[in-house]
């Protein structure tokens, strides 16, 4: 799916794309806000196979409308929103049930492997992208997608059923056939009263700077190639990273994370962009910073998401499942809202050129190597602490 959304983005100007964003945006803060309904009604053994199965049925409809309108613009743009929208609390709910299922040492061995499953899933997805977009179209690869939805159903089922059992985590346990209970805005609330919450907001934040910076840019090269290439091109470079992202998260990220500590593993990715970003600034072309996006989301999604997800498995249910989306989709999408703009108005009203740009964002990654490293302190020490109480 995103390869097709990408795709879209460049038929439309920067302050276009921006007030698409804007929406976004908006959209995301309402269905977080029925999610965290949801997660106040559903039985919670129910909540994780519901969320996957409405949001494939959501794609069907959209395939039914790109079918009887297919050349309707808006119909691109909602497909775009609502892909934007699932793409992030689609992997909210993911993690905040992995970190649900698994206590804090299992973490700190699998959640590296759980992400290379990951990414091996989204490798498929390019190459049944790269391969078929031309034969069977966007509409068919929504179909196939909407489809493949309903796997994860009945593997959330599978692994409720053996939390108890083979992974002998029984916390809560005694919970899962009730909801979660509390308000509908309660997330929001237990982000603002959190210090560890409100800085993995902000963390979120700065990593969402960094990517409008790389995205918006690598729109604005592909503007005059034709919308088949460019979803080729996006899949491609989809392609690269999961390969790479794999390999570093099965054979480097577990052993990073019990070695070093979340000290050394959550910072690592974010000086390695900065260092990256300096020296592109001095030499900025289209196929170096192909290489240097294909390194960043590599990188990001084999070792920086992990080890922040391992943070989650020291907050109660609550906080992982409501206030992680919060942080996971309204906060990713309003940073995306304001960078997006910020991108815009620097270009558009300062001229900025592509090697300004990049001295602009290492200068926001040094700051998020900043706070990662505070997070990554703080989630060593409580693990101290943890077995202190223990002994």
């Amino acid at each position: 799916l995103r390869p097709v959304r990408d795709a879209m983005s460049s038929d439309w100007s920067d302050a276009q794309l921006s007030t698409i964003w804007t929406f976004t945006f908006l959209i995301s803060f309402f269905v977080v806000s029925l999610y965290g309904y949801a997660c106040s009604k559903i039985k919670f053994k129910l909540l994780v196979p519901s969320i996957y199965g409405i949001f494939a049925l959501t794609f069907y409809f959209l395939f039914l409308l790109t079918n009887f309108f297919p050349s309707l613009n808006l119909i691109n743009q909602i497909f775009y929103v609502w892909v934007s929208v699932f793409s992030l609390l689609n992997i909210s709910v993911f993690w905040s049930f992995m970190a649900d299922t698994y206590n804090k040492e299992q973490a700190k061995r699998l959640f590296g492997f759980i992400a290379a499953g990951s990414s091996l899933g989204a490798f498929f997805g390019p190459l049944i992208t790269i391969f078929f977009a031309r034969t069977v179209g966007s509409n068919g690869l929504i179909l196939i997608s909407a489809t493949m939805l309903f796997i994860p159903v009945l593997i959330a089922i599978f692994l409720q059923r053996i939390k108890a059992t083979e992974l002998q985590n029984t916390t809560l346990s005694e919970f899962n056939e009730q909801p979660m209970g509390a308000k509908i805005f309660s997330g929001f609330k237990e982000l603002g009263l959190n210090p560890l919450l409100l800085g993995i907001g902000i963390f979120i934040v700065l990593y969402s700077g960094m990517n409008t910076i790389f995205y918006y840019a690598l729109k604005n090269f592909l503007t005059d190639v034709d919308q088949a290439t460019r979803t080729q091109i996006w899949a491609g470079i989809d392609l690269a990273v999961n390969v790479l992202s794999v390999l570093t998260a099965m054979f480097g990220t577990g052993r990073l994370a019990s070695r070093f500590g979340l000290s050394v593993t959550l910072p690592l990715v974010p000086m390695i962009i900065t260092i990256l970003l300096f020296i592109f600034a001095l030499s900025p072309m289209l196929w170096t910073f192909v290489g240097l996006q294909i390194v960043r989301r590599a990188g990001e999604y084999a070792i920086t998401k992990p080890a922040r997800e391992m943070l989650f498995t020291t907050v109660d249910r609550e906080s992982r499942f409501k206030a992680k989306s919060v942080i996971d989709v309204v906060i990713y999408r309003g940073a995306d809202v304001s960078w997006g703009w910020v991108y815009t108005s620097l270009t558009q009203l300062l001229g900025f050129g592509l090697a300004g740009i990049a001295v602009i964002g290492a200068l926001i990654a040094s700051i998020w190597s900043l706070l990662a490293v505070y997070l990554g302190r703080y989630f060593d020490k409580h693990q101290v602490v943890g077995s202190e109480t223990k002994s």
